[in-house]
């Protein structure tokens, strides 16, 4: 008895976990369709907001580079300990 339960309890939570990969993907294509289609729309918008920030404070410029160079540095880092 308790196999059994086990087993349709099994089937209901792939079922449902199919159901959730399917709503997932639809909502995932339709962001990336959004993207996609107006890709240059939001690199101007981007460039836009990045010369008003650094017109307004050039040291929080600085602070995102730096962080994003020490994130670079770390990924590569884990990357190098991952292949030995």
């Amino acid at each position: 008895m308790d196999y059994n339960n086990i087993i349709n309890e099994n089937k209901l939570l792939k079922e449902e976990n199919t159901i959730l990969k399917e709503k997932l993907n639809k909502y995932m294509n339709q962001h990336k369709n959004y993207y996609e289609n107006n890709k240059e729309i939001i690199n101007e918008k981007a460039k836009k907001r990045l010369k008003k920030l650094s017109e307004e404070n050039p040291e929080k410029i600085k602070e995102y580079r730096r962080n994003a160079y020490l994130k670079r540095k770390e990924k590569l880092k884990n990357e190098k300990i991952v292949e030995l």
